[in-house]
């Protein structure tokens, strides 16, 4: 099938002079969409000798990843799913050995060696932990991947200093990068690669190309005739084929489906009565509209007719409806199944009846705090929705923010989202470099960043000082910026005001002052821990006494500082002229 990954395997084993093979294999090929959208695995685990139940270990250790990782979230990146799965097998191998007979003696408990490849679209992610090893064929070389967790006392005596099942806590070796057709891996145990040269290895790869398997088992039966004293295993993999799409196939489905004509109120629509206009831009019209069948009420969203020959735009309008099915939070918008099949290109969500923040902020331009902050939990809820999907909302604003009749708090509108898992599919589309709204983005989106979890806790913070205090806390200088000495000149006008009963707390307004730190490595990392400062007084805050005077007011401070150097200088010049 042409524009799909296509690779070619070949694998074999033996327990050689071993009684058992305590080795395990795998590799795992799915159809779509889980091939586009996960890649292919595969994986080898290798048992440490000294244990009876290292077997064991390898085969549920590939089981484990090959299994699981195919059920991880498929907006994640294969880097988390990957480590967050093996991290669950190692706790479950090392738990095992704790409740054995083995407990005090790890080397004869649940532990192996582990090395395993994602190929997913044009990239190659590498696992690994132990000495099992990864090699990548260049020319007449085997180029290693790995490198061995190996630590040598002396001529032929070592141990391993890493492997699933040793610790509690497990250091995996990750790395990526970026696969040409024709490109070819061979993984192996040591019974295999401390037996066989890269030359035969090479050679037999060229000889047996139509025949992976049969080139596997070749090299099995060079290492045993070479006196291999261990279990043996190889796996090969090649590249044969590259996922590649032009802008032009890409459009074409997308736009199976018509765009629908000018909509207006009382019109009937794909089997929904239009009620009436909500909202309309040069990108997107927004109507509210009832489901004829079921007398439902929810939101239709149709694209711009004028950008119909924009790939990009319409690549990103249906992610919008990707993402609101993958995020499954009260404190995110909800799409809605189509009843029928669409004849359209249309989004459906949840109508939410309530107003929009930014109405509510007009509506209440002197909140109390203790409300302020009941929305603020709400939107962070939301926000750690997005980000354990390893998803940025980029685009977190009051117009974007609804609170509905019975006071729950809402994030809409996904057009702007970052999704990694999608960034690591290799295609022409631009998935990337969608920015939020000016006034509420962190300031290192204007340096050219790609952003992080702490720009979206940035534009939380913005939200939040603005509900306290009617005002940006930067103004519109954030969007000026151009080079990371402006950003520097960034200064923080505090929301705390001494001389006003009604004003927040010192110690909330030094978590509003973090939160909005223009460097993002000085943030919050995570909205809930903005939150939590906001609410509960932070002992570090209660220590502080009132700012430093250039803080406040840097303009003061350098004009007290000048006026100090000129009565020195002055003094200075009354001593001279009169020494």
């Amino acid at each position: 099938m042409p524009d799909t990954l296509q690779v070619s395997v070949g694998q074999a084993t033996d327990k050689g002079v071993k009684p058992l093979n305590q080795d395990f294999h795998a590799v795992q090929i799915p159809a779509s969409p889980l091939l586009e959208s996960k890649g292919i695995a595969m994986a080898l685990a290798d048992g440490i000798s000294s244990s009876s139940v290292s077997q064991i270990a390898s085969a549920t250790a590939v089981q484990n990843f090959l299994s699981d990782y195919y059920c991880t979230s498929e907006a994640w990146s294969v880097k988390t799913s990957g480590l967050k799965v093996l991290a669950a097998a190692n706790s479950w191998l090392y738990a095992q050995t704790r409740q054995s007979q083995y407990r005090h003696d790890m080397n004869r408990g649940y532990v192996c060696t582990f090395s395993a490849i994602v190929i997913k679209s044009r990239t190659l992610h590498l696992f690994h932990a132990g000495d099992t090893r990864v090699y990548q064929v260049q020319g007449d070389a085997l180029e290693p991947l790995t490198k061995d967790h190996r630590f040598y006392t002396e001529e032929n005596k070592s141990y391993l200093t890493r492997a699933l099942g040793m610790d509690d806590q497990l250091e995996i070796d990750y790395r990526s990068q970026s696969l040409d057709t024709g490109d070819t891996f061979v993984l192996a145990t040591d019974g295999i690669y401390e037996f066989v040269d890269d030359d035969f290895v090479t050679e037999t790869l060229k000889e047996y190309a139509g025949n992976l398997d049969q080139a596997a088992q070749v090299i099995l039966d060079k290492a045993r005739a070479n006196k291999s004293d261990d279990n043996l295993t190889i796996q090969i993999l090649r590249v044969d084929q590259l996922p590649a799409q032009s802008k032009s196939d890409v459009h074409q489905q997308l736009t199976e489906l018509p765009f629908p004509p000018e909509l207006d109120a009382r019109e009937e629509f794909d089997g929904y009565t239009i009620l009436r206009k909500i909202h309309a831009s040069p990108r997107s019209h927004v109507f509210l509209a009832r489901d004829n069948a079921s007398g439902v009420t929810v939101i239709l969203k149709t694209p711009s007719g004028e950008l119909r020959e924009d790939t990009t735009y319409l690549e990103r309008f249906l992610l919008e409806e990707w993402i609101a099915r993958r995020i499954n939070s009260p404190h995110v918008l909800k799409p809605v199944e189509h009843p029928r099949k669409p004849n359209y290109i249309y989004l459906v969500t949840e109508f939410i009846e309530g107003i929009t923040l930014a109405q509510w902020m007009r509506d209440n331009p002197r909140p109390a705090i203790e409300k302020v902050r009941d929305i603020v939990v709400q939107i962070a809820r939301g926000l750690r929705a997005f980000h354990r999907l390893e998803m940025l909302h980029q685009d977190l604003k009051p117009d974007n923010i609804m609170i509905d009749s019975e006071g729950t708090v809402k994030i809409i509108d996904f057009g702007a989202v970052r999704v990694a898992g999608l960034l690591e599919v290799d295609n022409p589309l631009d998935q990337d470099g969608i920015r939020g709204t000016a006034q509420y983005s962190a300031p290192e989106y204007f340096l050219g960043s790609q952003g992080s979890i702490a720009s979206d806790v940035y534009s939380l913070g913005a939200i939040t000082y603005e509900m306290l205090t009617g005002r940006l806390p930067y103004g519109a200088e954030v969007a000026r910026i151009s080079s990371v000495k402006m950003l520097q000149r960034l200064s923080y006008t505090p929301a705390f005001n001494a001389d006003d009963p009604q004003s927040i707390p010192r110690w909330a307004d030094y978590a509003l002052r973090k939160c909005l730190q223009p460097e993002p490595h000085r943030r919050y990392q995570e909205a809930d821990e903005f939150v939590h400062d906001l609410m509960h007084p932070n002992k570090g805050y209660l220590q502080h006494k009132r700012p430093p005077l250039i803080e406040r007011n840097p303009v003061q401070f350098w004009q007290g500082v000048s006026g100090v150097l000129l009565i020195i200088v002055l003094i200075l010049l009354y001593r001279l002229n009169n020494g």
